[in-house]
């Protein structure tokens, strides 16, 4: 079995929960203390670390989402010199702007440079005369909580005046959330020259003519998302979406209100290529709400149509595609988006629905629920929360449901546990299927092995609890590419699973550590783990306890397989499976209990399997050890030690065992060291 290299994500949803207005932003905590202009010598607070979800959390172009400043200085800033010498400079910062700056002259747009956070502090952050401009190759910014308004010029249909809020000419990996933007000279949002991995969300539209135009080039490459916006008294591109790939709108409200000076001409309009899925929305009384060109695909599902008139089509020759695919969201209902996004859209202040999220960022614990009943609806929301570098646990409580995402905690957030609600391990299942060989949707290459992981825990002492964890894909049905899947990854130091399910079938549990020749310690405790093909593999130092393994036939139908596949450091525990029971549906005879790993043909690995004091069903093999690669297993390290059941057998040459005093240095506290597994 080949492997590849160590690699990162690709999908890495690290969004705030969809279906919830913005929860970190209040007054009391942006400015911590620091005057105007003054830079943060601490760590950046929690709610700096967010990360877009949609198309900009989409691991593309160099850039592996879009989450702003967040490794950089916090600075608080009130005046326009200030914010042009932050938002322009070459490093990272998080910019909390905490005045209402004017814009000299009328209509300047700040050059923002890469790898910025501009948020406002509460409701006080606000924009007057001018914008925000991102260049060509300009990526990983975020611009949120801010009002954006006033550099009308008195032209309704302004040609002379170019004065946007926010104008992108070839960006990519842009996050706009929870701004007001209103009352400028030419378009509020203008996403221009291929701009791409865009995401604009809960975002307040209103008083201009053009709205948020998408495109000016004949290419077909950009990828954007558009949720919970509520877009009013606006006439035009709202939006329009010109030669996009893949346009993802959803939850947005479109509105013509009546009795104004101000009338729709047009609602979501998809031009020239573009290819456009739009789910969920509600349309009030707008003309023509949904239109087509003749060269545009265009899916509509689940949308409102309250009060209008003219055109409201679909279709298209396009290839049809999947937001699902690309990255993981959740649908609020229709009906219940006009009140959703009045009460949710644009900038929060420390006060109400803000103030009570915010205090919920502190808790201990965080909660996911589907149905909104929690603090969060996905997962990954609930680690976005999680503050960088957090000193003490939080615990992610997850309710019973089936969660389809991709789920990664992040280095920087250690101390994190994640936690099923449910009575049984059964009730709360976080599943995807991402496979090594699967091309990522973005072209860029496939995912590799670890990237296909369906949760990946790369931060010392977090834990998993009381779930199931499954990767789904499905082997049968693509033969024509690599197979490893896997379910549960840990790359980290101080790891606890336990309670959990982790269903797979190549490559199911990957243990790894952070960096090669450094220390990963894993504890599988009381735990059921499912797969055919070197199903726990790794170079960690991992203990599987009192757990079921359990042998699944391959995707034809054939019993064979291998349970572990360890990749160990010289002069490292490798992986120990004590006092547990192997078992399944499959043919006698039929599994090894693992073979030697040397990634690459790496000589200086010393893999390491011992399986002591467990039931072993008749599926294991009567020679139970493995050569792989070229490598002999009898040169590595693999032994049992008082093993029972129909598969265990007497020592031979075929079947080392332990003695005694050689199983004495082979318990758990060996393997373990000074680390003592707990439950905080």
């Amino acid at each position: 079995m080949s492997r590849k290299a160590l690699s990162r994500h690709r999908r890495r949803n690290r969004t705030l929960a969809v279906g919830l207005p913005l929860a970190l932003v209040v007054s009391g905590v942006f400015v911590y203390g620091y005057g105007s202009g003054e830079e943060a010598s601490a760590a950046a607070p929690g709610w700096a670390t967010a990360a877009a979800d949609g198309f900009a959390s989409v691991n593309a172009l160099g850039q592996d989402g879009t989450y702003g400043g967040r490794d950089g200085k916090t600075v608080t800033v009130r005046t326009l010199a200030e914010l042009e010498k932050y938002a322009t400079a070459s490093e990272p910062y998080v910019i909390v702007v905490a005045a209402a700056i004017d814009m000299n002259p009328v209509g300047k747009e700040i050059k923002v440079a890469s790898d910025k956070t501009i948020v406002g502090s509460g409701t006080s952050g606000h924009i007057v005369g001018g914008g925000f401009f991102l260049g060509q190759g300009v990526h990983n910014v975020v611009i949120r909580n801010l009002t954006i308004r006033d550099a009308y010029q008195g032209t309704w249909n302004d040609k002379e005046h170019d004065f946007d809020a926010i104008q992108m000419d070839g960006a990519h990996h842009v996050w706009i959330d929870h701004n007001d933007l209103r009352h400028m000279a030419d378009g509020l949002i203008d996403s221009r020259k291929d701009t791409t991995y865009l995401t604009v969300s809960w975002n307040r539209l209103s008083q201009e003519n053009k709205a948020f135009g998408i495109g000016w080039t004949e290419n077909t490459t950009a990828d954007i998302t558009i949720h919970h916006n509520w877009i009013r008294e606006t006439e035009q591109r709202n939006p329009s979406t010109d030669n996009v790939a893949h346009a993802h709108l959803y939850n947005n409200y479109l509105e013509d209100e009546a009795n104004t000076a101000i009338n729709s001409s047009y609602g979501n309009y998809a031009r020239g290529n573009t290819n456009m899925v739009l789910e969920n929305s509600y349309f009030q009384g707008m003309k023509n709400p949904v239109i087509r060109d003749s060269s545009a695909t265009l899916v509509q599902r689940g949308n409102v149509f309250s009060g209008t008139s003219g055109r409201n089509e679909s279709g298209g020759n396009g290839a049809k595609w999947d937001p699902k695919s690309y990255y993981p969201y959740t649908l609020d209902a229709a009906a219940n988006v006009p009140a959703l996004l009045k009460s949710g859209t644009g900038p929060r202040s420390s006060i109400g629905t803000a103030a009570k999220e915010t205090a919920a960022l502190k808790a201990t614990t965080l909660t996911v629920a589907q149905d909104g009943t929690g603090q969060y609806r996905t997962v990954q929301a609930a680690v976005n929360a999680v503050p960088v570098n957090n000193p003490s646990r939080v615990v992610i409580s997850v309710k019973p449901g089936t969660y389809r995402e991709v789920v990664k905690v992040p280095a920087n957030k250690p101390h994190v546990t994640i936690q099923g609600a449910g009575a049984s391990r059964k009730d709360t299942v976080i599943v995807y299927g991402n496979a090594a060989g699967m091309t990522k949707p973005d072209g860029s290459g496939t995912y590799g092995t670890p990237g296909s992981a369906t949760l990946s825990v790369l931060s010392d002492d977090s834990q998993i609890r009381n779930l199931t964890v499954t990767n789904d894909f499905d082997e049968a049905a693509h033969q024509d590419i690599a197979n490893q899947a896997v379910a549960l990854l840990t790359q980290a130091d101080r790891i606890v699973i336990d309670g959990a399910i982790v269903n797979g079938d190549q490559d199911t549990l990957e243990l790894e550590t952070a960096a090669k020749g450094g220390l990963g310690r894993v504890y599988v405790t009381n735990s059921y783990i499912t797969g055919n093909v070197d199903f726990i593999f790794g170079r960690a130092t991992a203990v599987v306890d009192k757990s079921v393994i359990t042998l699944k036939k391959r995707w034809n139908g054939t019993s064979a397989g291998y349970i572990t596949a360890p990749s160990t450091a010289a002069g490292r525990k490798g992986i120990l499976i004590n006092k547990s029971t192997v078992n399944g549906d499959v043919s006698g005879g039929s599994f090894y209990l693992g073979r030697n790993w040397h990634p690459g043909g790496d000589t200086t690995v010393d893999p390491q399997t011992t399986v002591r004091e467990t039931s072993l069903s008749a599926a294991v093999k009567s020679t139970p050890w493995s050569d792989m690669g070229g490598f002999s297993w009898k040169d590595d390290r693999f032994a049992e030690y008082r093993n029972t059941g129909a598969g265990s057998g007497a020592a031979s040459s075929e079947r080392p065992q332990l003695t005694d005093s050689q199983a004495s240095g082979q318990e758990v506290a060996d393997w373990l060291g000074d680390w003592t597994p707990s439950a905080s």
